[in-house]
């Protein structure tokens, strides 16, 4: 019997993840994300299709693992002073949001359906949720998880998490079941959720800190995966234990490691875990659709995700206008929290154990998240093209010649130090940059960063590069080539033209570029470590002085082989990889 469940067992892993891979692998291809692919993956092999595989409702309660993994990585990004300066927007927005479109969702279902006012509530509170783990993997993917809007969102999705017991206590005060008298009163389970989170920040103060720094001693990095994942299932169980939400207790515990040197770490171990987990819970989601219910009914539940997704778009975005965001970044906002959440199932199954909504109506608006999650892909690839922000140029001003002596091109980290050295000589500079956020936030420290392609010829006319006397092009990554550096110097003869290069390959690439100065970024901070860690290891400075130039005359030596092979691999017999002392000993005898 055992043999055979286990058997069973790995026969449908063997399906998931084969049509896993392959629907995400095609969607991934076609740019529409790997949550729809995982999404009619699951409803391909689910029941209503292809029926490979059963037991959906058990799958996802096992699945639901990864959102709490995931939450537990989220967590790991917060560091608790952060999250501190987050609380106005999760507490003001995020409390916004829950209300708003709950209220609006719940109108919108009691005025234009026959579903009673208590089941309206029951259903349009839980239609206010957003899929977290859907939403997070995109803003990760996308490097917009630590930006402003970034938080904005995080800080909604938080709340929402935190909403869910406000949500519970509601289900069970219009509850029919006389089942559900026994349950907790609401304030019995807001008292429990900051019991368990004062308790949960102490253990990660006095339990968890103290055992990995006995594990980082020992060396063990085995054991950082064991003591990872028990941390987040400890955290996770405890809050379950108490009628909480899972994914909160995992996201505190993530905060309480955020400050640690443990960080990175933590992150790098528990991430494929959460990857495979969150796949197979959106494969568990696509498995319970019932196509049957849609099919019966195929004009409602349309009708009603295309509701769901334009009610809380236009609230969600209505509330982003309202602190003054842009609209298209509050368009943004809106349709990436468009979609029904993972927790919707949730409370839809409440809202049906309490005899408020009918097992159709459930199927119904299941579905209805189902459709409006696996829309999302969909929505944010057709309105790119809206939400970008070609009108930068109209509300951030374009470059001016104002007599300046130095045009910096991209003002990153990079720039800003280049740009405030030269500031510190008396050197007046304009500044440039095609990155708006970047140009708002530097507006902020008191910066004037223009808006504009600084590596086109027309906008460097602009600015006044034909009287300028350097051109500093800190740009990020090939952003430059040889024949761009070429028409620039056409155009502008006079001006000094000096180039970051990030690294050997860069110069390389640049070679017959026609610049006077290329700065190699990863050599002179690599120099600059390698001279202190020989400082203190008490190499004398003549010593040190010595080593650098030594090295940086092979390097120059090695370089132009390279250069005029064009090709970084050429000369790697010039590169020093054992105890080099004899050139020290020359150096000595011929002084």
């Amino acid at each position: 019997m055992e043999h055979a469940a286990a058997s069973h067992f790995l026969r449908d892993g063997v399906i998931m993840l084969g049509f896993a891979l392959g629907f995400v692998l095609l969607f991934r291809r076609l740019r529409l994300g790997a949550t729809l692919g995982y999404l009619v993956a699951g409803a391909v092999i689910g029941p209503q299709v292809l029926h490979l595989t059963g037991d959906a409702e058990g799958k996802i309660a096992f699945a639901e693992l990864g959102i709490v993994l995931l939450l537990f990585i989220v967590g790991l990004e917060l560091a608790p002073q952060r999250l501190w300066r987050m609380k106005r927007e999760i507490f003001g927005l995020g409390l916004l949001q829950v209300v708003l479109c709950g209220l609006a969702l719940t109108g919108a279902i009691g005025l234009t359906t026959d579903f009673t006012w208590t089941a309206a509530l029951a259903l349009g509170l839980p239609l206010a949720l957003s899929s977290t783990a859907q939403v997070l993997p995109m803003l990760q993917s996308a490097g917009r998880l630590k930006t402003p809007f970034g938080e904005r969102a995080f800080s909604i999705l938080l709340f929402q998490d935190l909403s869910i017991i406000a949500m519970i206590t509601v289900v069970a005060a219009l509850s029919r079941n006389p089942a559900d008298d026994a349950g907790p009163p609401g304030w019995q389970l807001a008292g429990l959720t900051i019991v368990a989170i004062v308790g949960l920040i102490l253990a990660g103060r006095f339990l968890i800190r103290p055992l990995f720094r006995l594990i980082g001693v020992w060396g063990e990095r085995e054991m950082f995966i064991v003591a990872a994942l028990f941390t987040i299932a400890a955290s996770a169980a405890t809050m379950e234990l108490l009628g909480l939400s899972t994914a909160l207790g995992a996201f505190i515990a993530g905060v309480m490691l955020a400050d640690t040197p443990y960080r990175h770490e933590l992150e790098t171990d528990v991430e494929p875990f959460r990857s495979i987990l969150l796949g197979l819970f959106f494969l568990a989601v696509g498995m319970m659709l019932d196509l049957q219910a849609i099919a019966e009914r195929p004009v409602f539940v349309l009708v009603a995700a295309l509701g769901l997704i334009a009610i809380k778009a236009l609230v969600i975005g209505g509330i982003g206008l309202l602190i003054g965001m842009q609209w298209r970044n509050a368009l943004a906002l809106g349709l990436l929290l468009s979609q029904g959440g993972e927790f919707g199932f949730v409370m839809l199954a409440q809202a049906q154990q309490g005899l408020i909504i009918s097992p159709e109506a459930a199927s119904l608006f299941g579905a209805v998240i189902t459709l409006s999650m696996a829309s999302t892909p969909f929505l944010m690839m057709l309105t790119a093209p809206l939400r970008r922000t070609p009108e930068a140029t109209d509300r951030r001003e374009g470059p001016r010649a104002d007599g300046a002596g130095a045009l910096v091109i991209g003002y990153g980290r990079f720039g800003q130090t280049v740009a405030q050295m030269l500031l510190l000589s008396d050197i007046k500079v304009t500044l440039i940059d095609i990155d708006t956020e970047m140009i708002d936030v530097a507006g902020e420290f008191g910066s004037k960063v223009y808006f504009g392609d600084g590596t086109r010829i027309d906008l460097l006319r602009q600015a006044g590069a034909e009287d300028a006397d350097a051109l500093l092009f800190c740009l990020d990554g090939q952003q430059l080539d040889a024949g761009k550096l070429q028409a620039i110097r056409e155009a502008f003869p006079d001006p000094k033209i000096l180039v970051r290069a990030y690294d050997r390959r860069t110069l390389v690439a640049l070679r017959d570029a026609p610049v006077d100065c290329a700065i190699r970024e990863v050599l002179e901070s690599a120099v600059a470590m390698a001279r202190q860690a020989l400082e203190m290891l008490g190499d004398s400075v003549q010593d040190i002085d010595d080593a650098e130039q030594e090295y940086r005359r092979r390097d120059d030596a090695r370089l132009d082989v390279q250069i005029e092979a064009g090709d970084y691999r050429a000369a790697r017999d010039m590169v020093i990889t054992e105890q080099k002392k004899a050139w020290r000993e020359r150096g000595k005898e011929s002084a």
